[in-house]
């Protein structure tokens, strides 16, 4: 059964840090990989049975912008091929919808260009380098907020 928790800030004794400095500082040999926004942004953890197997972090763009950065979106290397990444934007984009996020912004590597396609993201301006690896800018628009039923009157 997959889980999904939501915390806010990051500490090293955590699944989340394990999990990123697993993915990007071993496997992918990035040299940085944690910095301040970790200490204020929502964290969250994706758990298959008990067992943590994705991670990513959601965080305001800017105080006025209605956008929200999704990133540092992995998934354990042994757990690949069974849709947690996808499960994981989608944990993600609920939390920022849930604080009222007009759209979603994701800085993908290159690589997985066609993964956040196919989850509804568009790529916008050009390739660029995160460290060593090329990246692109990607964004998608939030679902307007659902309106509730109640007992309006009609005018």
């Amino acid at each position: 059964m997959l889980t999904t928790v939501i915390t806010q800030g990051l500490s090293p004794d955590s699944p989340n840090y394990r999990i990123r400095e697993e993915v990007f500082l071993k496997e992918q040999k990035f040299k940085v990989e944690f910095d301040e926004t970790d200490r204020t942004a929502w964290q969250v953890l994706l758990l298959d049975d008990g067992i943590p197997v994705a991670a990513g972090r959601l965080f305001p763009k800017g105080p006025q912008s209605g956008a929200y950065i999704l990133g540092r979106i992995a998934v354990v290397r042994e757990k690949r091929g069974r849709h947690y990444g996808a499960e994981m934007v989608r944990a993600l984009e609920q939390k920022a919808a849930s604080l009222g996020a007009a759209q979603f912004e994701l800085s993908a590597q290159a690589h997985a260009r066609g993964f956040y396609e196919k989850l509804g993201y568009l790529a916008v301006g050009d390739l660029y380098f995160d460290e060593h690896v090329p990246a692109i800018r990607m964004l998608k628009d939030a679902p307007a907020p659902t309106q509730k039923k109640g007992n309006a009157e009609n005018v």
